[in-house]
């Protein structure tokens, strides 16, 4: 939903329209209402993500549809997917985006580069390109309407009964645990914490001050807190009214995951630590 509500801002810009690419079984179609229309390619090898089978079947569409540009999550799949089309398809690329815009019939890309620390304006001339966006950047409820779109069927590709890949195992994250990203008070520890001893005790200050406990990927790793819990670039992001952080010294890619924060206590006995900046 919120790349549909992207693809609208830009498609307005432009005098496009949005179409959104469907692989495997048409079930979504009824929920992407907010697309002018849907393209739908439907294979058993589609069923779930394989970068053989993915990158064959959207060439397939692109070669057909050619569209301005292209927009996939920022996540595992979308920059898998995403650089390999950009040179089969012979597009530019701009990842972690974070906004879209048009400028005199051109269209340029925000990008969060080294860890988030610098935004970069990316031109993004000519007739095609591709952008993997950033969780967050538009707004999911401005990508959904009550409608239905008009679907259009793509012929599989050749080649997909026979690729050099299969899928093995799906690994779900676990369920039942606290959703940090909805908490207004985090508690985070970090290899500075030095045992299990204080880990135990910064347990007891989250429970409490009634907050969850979160932690770098070292932590998490050493299996003190499951992956679920996880701060950062690698993990999840969170924006609170009150992070309160403990050993942590504030690399790149874990502020990428709390700088938002309204409020940040960092407990550190390094005062030169990162954090403190």
């Amino acid at each position: 939903y919120e790349l549909i509500a992207g693809a609208r801002q830009v498609a307005a810009a432009l005098g496009g329209q949005v179409e959104v690419a469907l692989f495997g079984p048409r079930d979504l179609t009824s929920q992407l209402g907010a697309a002018d229309a849907v393209v739908s390619v439907d294979h058993p090898a589609l069923a779930e993500y394989l970068p053989q089978a993915y990158e064959r079947a959207l060439a397939e569409v692109l070669a057909q549809r050619s569209p301005r540009l292209v927009l996939m999550s920022n996540g595992t799949p979308g920059l898998d997917l995403g650089a390999a089309i950009a040179v089969g398809w012979q597009a530019p690329l701009a990842a972690y985006v974070t906004g879209l815009a048009v400028s005199d019939g051109t269209v340029v890309a925000t990008s969060a580069i080294l860890g988030g620390k610098v935004l970069a304006e990316l031109e993004l001339p000519g007739e095609r390109a591709v952008a993997t966006v950033v969780g967050g950047a538009f707004s999911a409820a401005d990508g959904q309407a009550d409608q239905v779109p008009e679907v259009t069927d793509v012929a599989p590709p050749a080649g997909l009964d026979d690729l050099a890949m299969s899928l093995q195992q799906v690994t779900e994250p676990q369920g039942g645990d606290v959703d940090i990203t909805a908490a207004d008070l985090v508690v985070r520890v970090g290899l500075g914490i030095e045992s299990k001893d204080t880990f135990e005790l910064v347990q007891d200050l989250g429970d409490v001050l009634g907050g969850p406990r979160s932690a770098s990927r070292p932590v998490t790793d050493a299996g003190w807190l499951p992956k679920t819990r996880q701060v950062g670039k690698s993990g999840r992001k969170v924006k609170p009214k009150l992070y309160l952080a403990c050993g942590i010294s504030g690399a790149p890619e874990h502020l990428e995951g709390m700088s938002d924060a309204e409020l940040i206590i960092a407990i550190n006995s390094d005062e030169q630590a990162p954090i403190f900046d």
